[in-house]
């Protein structure tokens, strides 16, 4: 790699730390699942998610999961939906997680 690119890099990863990176994740997967699954779906996916994020010290799996389940069972649940929502919206920095508008 050479040295511009690798700098380049580096300051991309410093400026998005890891919490905000997870929020990015979870916003872009919520906003996906809210327009192409289906209610139940979404629930069975958010448990298998969390499920699968117990075993993050796998190699394939991560604790990054529980988060991404729990957010889509929330999905189906109008009242966290709805807080769900604000929060993400509180929260969002970068433009590419804005929902497209319709």
């Amino acid at each position: 790699m050479p040295r511009s690119s690798q700098a380049d890099f580096v300051r991309t990863n410093e400026r998005q730390p890891w919490r905000q990176r997870l929020i990015s994740l979870v916003s872009r997967t919520v906003h996906w699942a809210d327009r192409r699954l289906a209610r139940g779906l979404r629930s069975f996916l958010g448990v298998l998610l969390i499920i699968g994020g117990f075993f993050g010290f796998l190699p394939i799996l991560g604790f990054w999961m529980i988060p991404l389940g729990a957010a889509l069972i929330a999905l189906d649940i109008p009242p966290m939906r709805r807080r769900l929502l604000d929060w993400l919206e509180r929260h969002r920095t970068d433009p590419k997680d804005r929902p497209s508008e319709p």
